[in-house]
């Protein structure tokens, strides 16, 4: 049986293929008019598929940090992190709020970025890679980054 997690990053997948311009870089005005259409699309398929709705939850009670995608039956959060591969990108913010939240008792074993090519080599950088090593061996949660592919 597939993961919800991969059942995401295949319809995720299936949406990017279907937008020309979604894996090109786009600029702030018209590339935000694709990616909400995209993560619109990708939230209306995944209710669907999963018979529920796990976009845009609210990861600790007492403040307002919410992530694209948690799924609770595989302790975990996955981000449609675009903008990953760039300097300033939310990186840091998002791994913040997945230890935020395992300190406050939600159940977080991984983290998954599903972003551009690039991601991953970006991520493989030995500032970003040690930040990895220390989320897995502080708080036992493992980062992976998926890429869409051209196809």
């Amino acid at each position: 049986m597939n993961s919800s997690a991969k059942i995401l990053y295949k319809e995720a997948q299936s949406i990017a293929n279907d937008i020309p311009e979604f894996l090109n870089p786009n600029g702030p005005g018209k590339g935000n008019i694709i990616t909400n259409n995209f993560m619109k699309t990708l939230k209306q398929r995944m209710s669907v598929l999963l018979n529920d709705d796990f976009s845009e939850k609210k990861i600790c009670d007492d403040n307002e940090f919410a992530v694209d995608y948690y799924f609770p039956s595989e302790s975990t959060i996955v981000e449609i992190a675009l903008s990953i591969k760039k300097p300033n990108s939310e990186y840091e913010k998002d791994i913040l709020k997945a230890v935020i939240a395992k300190e406050n008792g939600l159940s977080v074993k991984r983290l998954i970025f599903i972003s551009k090519e690039g991601a991953k080599k970006k991520c493989n950088q030995p500032a970003r890679k040690r930040i990895k090593e220390w989320l897995n061996k502080n708080y036992d949660i493992q980062l992976e980054v998926w890429e869409f592919s051209a196809t």
